[in-house]
């Protein structure tokens, strides 16, 4: 089965009516996502392209048997939308929304590992397995059914490093966008456990950047307990040290979370490590 992400999962989209939500819900189910509902307090009976719309995601729950959340909405009210979600049964919660405030990401992430929801995300492209499903923002165009595995916590980049590995004639089993932000639901040591134990991937591409700890905790995983062939990406090599970049993570202090100590880290796991997002198909073809 692929990662989380199934042609069954039955998905609600939580801010269906905006501007955003009609978009990418439109792309969703050209894409052939099963989109059984939409949630938008004060909208209830209202169809946005064909999929109704209810008060409350325990209404979708309940009328459209939803299981996974596509969640677009606004930062300021991202908090208790997705309780609402995680209080409903939603099994996984794919927040796609930028900017949601420190504490309440913090919030959002402690309840729903309490509840046993998985969430990828805040400030993520989503998550797709190509040709069965997509719950996201990602350009369905680029993406082919196939065997190599793809995480990373830049969005843009993913999609660089996703059409190069379709044009050279591969293709992704599921790529997740964890997101770059200082909390997340998913990290990279949880979705390499995922990816080595689906029977779909026989390849993984880990697409990194700079900040935090979180690439030296996945090359020390990968060490100790992945044996599906890794290789990497680590974005930031030019960055200044003490400069927030783009992402809340993307932070280097105290010589910690440098590109240079990820790539050695990643090395002496014994993950080859791409100079280029282009470099990365050549490698895969060498594992």
């Amino acid at each position: 089965m692929a990662v989380l992400l199934e042609e069954g999962s039955n998905v609600v989209v939580q801010g269906i009516t905006g501007h955003q939500g009609r978009f990418h819900t439109k792309a969703c189910l050209d894409y052939g996502t099963r989109i059984v509902a939409g949630v938008t307090p004060g909208r209830e009976g209202e169809k946005v392209h064909g999929v109704p719309v209810y008060d409350t995601v325990a209404e979708a729950v309940e009328n459209g048997e939803a299981d996974t959340s596509f969640f677009l909405v606004p930062a300021p009210f991202a908090k208790d939308a997705a309780i609402e979600a995680i209080e409903a049964g939603i099994r996984l919660l794919v927040l796609i929304t930028e900017r949601i405030p420190f504490h309440d990401a913090l919030d959002i992430v402690s309840y729903a590992r309490f509840r046993g929801t998985r969430v990828i995300g805040p400030n993520c492209p989503g998550i797709i397995s190509p040709g069965k499903s997509k719950v996201g923002i990602m350009p369905g165009h680029i993406f082919r059914r196939g065997r190599v595995g793809v995480i990373s916590r830049s969005g843009t980049l993913t999609y660089e490093i996703v059409n190069a590995i379709t044009e050279s004639g591969e293709g992704q089993s599921t790529c997740m966008g964890i997101g770059g932000d200082a909390i997340i639901g998913t990290n990279f040591v949880e979705a390499l456990r995922l990816f080595q134990e689906d029977s779909e991937t026989e390849r993984i591409v880990l697409v990194g950047e700079i900040g935090g700890t979180a690439e030296e905790e996945a090359a020390d995983y990968i060490e100790r307990e992945v044996t599906t062939p890794v290789v990497a990406y680590v974005a930031g090599q030019t960055a200044p040290p003490g400069r927030r970049m783009g992402h809340a993570g993307a932070i280097i202090s105290r010589g910690r979370g440098t590109a240079k100590s990820k790539i050695a880290a990643f090395k002496e796991a014994g993950v080859s490590v791409a100079a280029l997002p282009s470099e990365i198909p050549t490698l895969l073809s060498s594992l």
